[in-house]
């Protein structure tokens, strides 16, 4: 038998969650059974999956110790020490870690993912041990960005931070995102904006063949901040989230941003990298307003170019985006 009790950072949480993290390499299907075979007690009692913690509960878990805490089959190698990516930090606190991701990082372990992703850079950073105490929190991403898009990414250093951040990406009214993009062609006009509904992402065959396309509202505004013949640079905010949105949006506009490998055009992506030695998608998460998820003091965030954007910009004469002015809130990062 296992016991446990659970932390004050655990409070809330559910408990099927909890027991998942405990016992990482037993199937999820297992974890579900003992449940329905009252395998898993708190305080004596019978645990039901969707009940939440109290700090102090006593979780008892009735099965093979030895076997019930076995590690998980290896996944992705974490890379320590100074080989492999490195970590830009923007901001740091008690609660926030701010990078500027690059392209090609995955932000987190999956399948087709092979070397170090982002979380396991943080939690180096971080020297987050590798094995905490079952129902632990661990500093994660808040949010997503494609591996090929560079920028700013927030990453929760506590529950409380994950709880409100992840409140505020999924309403969005707090938060004002903008990324840089290199579009193919001369847009038509200074400003603009894409108002066209796109597909669910990730809706299930089932559920179109019962419903039909699932089509989401999606707002992009861009302007543009520098242009010649054959590629504009553009300032785009968006204000809905859907997935590949802005890669979207511009491909239905006619204007794909220049080295996309999905959604791009290959003989502008060609042009792209021969002449002006672009050799990943020109599509960088700017800027990020928001408050912060503890203080909620206003947060306004700034990722710089990365160098290979900001020599392609310099091969098309297009002059890049202002410096980034200080940020106004938290502890720089070390």
């Amino acid at each position: 038998m296992i016991e446990l009790t659970a932390s004050a950072d655990a409070e809330g949480q559910r408990l099927d969650k909890y027991v998942r993290k405990a016992l990482k390499g037993v199937p999820l299907s297992h974890v579900y059974k003992m449940f329905r075979t009252r395998k898993v007690k708190v305080n004596g009692v019978r645990g039901r999956p969707e009940q939440l913690l109290a700090a102090a509960d006593r979780i008892e878990i009735w099965g093979d110790e030895s076997k019930l805490l076995a590690e998980p089959a290896p996944g992705a190698t974490r890379v320590r020490g100074s080989g492999g990516p490195k970590l830009e930090v923007l901001l740091e606190d008690e609660d926030l870690l701010v990078v500027n991701k690059p392209a090609g990082l995955a932000a987190h372990p999956g399948t087709g993912i092979s070397g170090a992703t982002l979380v396991e850079l943080v939690r180096d950073y971080l020297k987050v041990p590798t094995r905490l105490p079952s129902g632990e929190f661990k500093p994660s991403p808040a949010h997503r960005l494609d591996r090929e898009t560079s920028g700013i990414i927030l990453v929760a250093k506590t529950r409380r931070a994950m709880v409100t951040l992840g409140q505020l990406f999924e309403s969005k009214a707090e938060l004002k995102k903008q990324y840089l993009a290199l579009a193919k062609g001369k847009m038509p006009q200074a400003t603009g904006l894409f108002d066209q509904p796109l597909s669910e992402h990730e809706q299930s065959g089932r559920s179109k063949e019962i419903r039909g396309v699932n089509m989401q509202p999606a707002l992009t505004r861009w302007k543009v901040l520098g242009s010649m013949k054959e590629a504009t640079l553009l300032q785009v905010l968006i204000e809905t989230g859907r997935t590949h949105q802005i890669r979207r949006h511009l491909q239905a506009a006619g204007h794909p941003v220049a080295g996309d490998p999905r959604y791009g055009d290959f003989n502008f992506n060609r042009t792209a990298r021969t002449r002006w030695g672009l050799r990943r998608m020109f599509l960088h998460a700017w800027k990020l307003e928001l408050p912060h998820p503890v203080t909620g003091e206003t947060l306004r965030l700034e990722a710089p170019l990365p160098k290979e954007l900001l020599e392609a910009l310099g091969a098309l004469n297009l002059p890049p985006p202002g410096p980034p002015p200080a940020v106004e809130s938290g502890r720089r990062g070390k």
